[in-house]
């Protein structure tokens, strides 16, 4: 059952066995695992409810439709652009469909360093390959490689850099390219199309167009939630309050949600480590002319991927000396590539009349100084990404290695978005260009696509927000499922990661409910 805004049009109160607050990957999947094994499940979007029928693939639409901050949200000091869902799905609606398992260096570090249990290698892998049945996740073969990513392979293979295959999550891809505006033929595997469908098959009823607002306390149990029905034309409440009574509750709102609905209930006070630590990988891009046709937005968008820096390596002292992120090419559809390219009046126009030209890459930096998210007086929650310390060292090296890599590929020249115009067109030039380049806010454009961190997952409440069981500590029926629980970056994309935790956390879940 899907009821949406329009259709809640008086108050109501309704009780379940699993409250899940959230339907992305974190959410949908814990659901339909409930869902599956007889528990009454009740879901909670804030955002629409839209399908394929609605994906029109027009840019300038579907971010409104899609996108949480419509395309406008940004850290506090507006240095970042915060990507993330607004909409049933969640951001898988609107991601690539990059679909990695954790690496075992990560796996390691989260084990070793973070003392992370119950999430090892026997404990995820079954669960990776269920997911990977599931999803149809498998490496695209030559035709679905667009020109640009092409271009990348080829250079990476000179260098000698390590690039492989990036696993998708794909079911009769028909190489539109619009993967960032919604699939419209249902061929990209998000939770719109796999996990929500399960979910609701087996009873779940599913509320679009409803924020989850309070906690209701009795002792440490959630006893009751409030969530306001939202007007999805202007994204503000209609008055319409919908109460659930549910006997555990699930938050799941994702990487940027999740934090600031726990800060917004007054965590803080006794959970220190709420909204704290948080990464996004902020992602530098770099743009450049050819003197032929890319149409870099045809086809899917990363077929490889450069891994060569994937972990970050330091010198005997500890010193950076390179790496820390993953390096892909870039898929930009010609509004969103307007909007990043640089210059204004004619030099933009020049640019624009050789979009077709036009081909680029993209860095997914792991953060290692780590943002936190903080309330205003008035409510509204802030986020602060620094740009400082190793990960600017880590940013100007990815923007290094993008301009070597394109003028390899046979870049006329590079670009780099900044609001200097910094272009180059001979590697000499790369070192001193790059260094030249500001990393303050608003003077370059950076995206921010997979935050977590927020509500992460340790020992207790001296270092952590939940347990290894996602229950929140101090806690008796509150969870989280999400990268949230993340204890730092995984170096690839979050995705699988993040439904083979929410296994685990409905496994969980539907052990405490007896």
């Amino acid at each position: 059952m899907i009821r949406q805004g329009h259709e809640l049009t008086a108050d109501e109160t309704v009780s379940c066995d699993v409250l899940v607050i959230g339907s992305g990957c974190g959410g949908a999947t814990l659901a339909a695992s409930l869902a599956e094994r007889g528990r009454d499940v009740v879901i909670l979007e804030k955002g629409g409810y839209w399908t394929r029928e609605d994906f029109d693939q027009r840019e300038e639409h579907m971010l409104a439709k899609i996108d949480g901050g419509r395309g406008l949200d940004t850290s506090d000091d507006g240095g970042v652009a915060l990507t993330y869902g607004n909409n049933v799905g969640g951001a898988s609606v609107h991601y690539w469909a990059d679909s990695y398992r954790l690496p075992a260096d990560r796996l390691a570090v989260w084990e070793g360093d973070y003392g992370i249990e119950g999430h090892g290698a026997e404990r995820l892998r079954p669960l990776w390959e269920r997911l990977e049945a599931d999803l149809n996740v498998h490496v695209a073969d030559d035709s679905y490689v667009n020109e640009m990513n092409r271009r990348l392979k080829s250079a990476a293979d000179a260098f000698g850099w390590k690039v492989e295959r990036v696993p998708q999550a794909r079911r009769g891809c028909v190489r539109s390219g619009h993967c960032m505006q919604g699939c419209a033929y249902d061929a990209k595997q998000s939770q719109l199309v796999t996990h929500i469908p399960r979910a609701l098959e087996h009873g779940a009823r599913l509320f679009a167009d409803v924020e989850a607002s309070l906690l209701v306390w009795q002792g440490r149990r959630v006893a009751k939630v409030l969530a306001h029905v939202q007007d999805r034309s202007t994204n503000r409440p209609t008055g319409v309050v919908v109460t659930v009574e549910p006997k555990v509750v699930v938050v799941a709102a994702g990487g940027y949600g999740t934090p600031r609905f726990l800060v917004r209930q007054g965590l803080q006070q006794r959970l220190p480590h709420v909204g704290e630590h948080l990464f996004c990988n902020p992602c530098p891009m770099a743009h450049a002319l050819f003197d032929e046709d890319i149409v870099q937005w045809r086809n899917i968008p990363a077929a490889w991927g450069v891994e060569e820096f994937r972990v970050g390596r330091h010198d005997a002292s500890g010193a950076y000396v390179e790496g820390g992120y993953l390096l892909m090419a870039n898929q930009l559809q010609p509004g969103t590539l307007a909007a990043v390219l640089p210059g204004v009046g004619p030099k933009h126009r020049a640019l624009m009349r050789q979009m077709p030209r036009l081909g680029g890459t993209i860095a997914w930096i792991d953060d290692v100084e780590r943002g936190r998210m903080t309330l205003e007086p008035g409510g509204k929650a802030r986020l602060h990404v620094p740009l400082v310390g190793e990960n600017r060292e880590r940013i100007r090296d990815a923007w290094r290695k993008q301009a070597r890599v394109l003028l390899h590929a046979g870049a006329r020249e590079v670009m780099f978005g900044d609001a200097a115009d910094t272009r180059l067109t001979r590697e000499d030039q790369i070192d001193a260009a790059v260094a030249s380049i500001s990393v303050e806010p608003s003077r370059n454009v950076l995206a921010a696509p997979h935050p977590g961190g927020g509500a992460r997952m340790g020992r207790d409440v001296t270092d952590s927000v939940v347990g290894y069981d996602h229950r929140v500590h101090e806690s008796d029926n509150l969870y989280v499922a999400d990268p949230s629980v993340f204890p730092s970056p995984p170096s690839v994309d979050p995705s699988l990661t993040i439904m083979a935790f929410s296994y685990v956390a409905a496994d969980h879940v539907h052990q405490a409910l007896g």
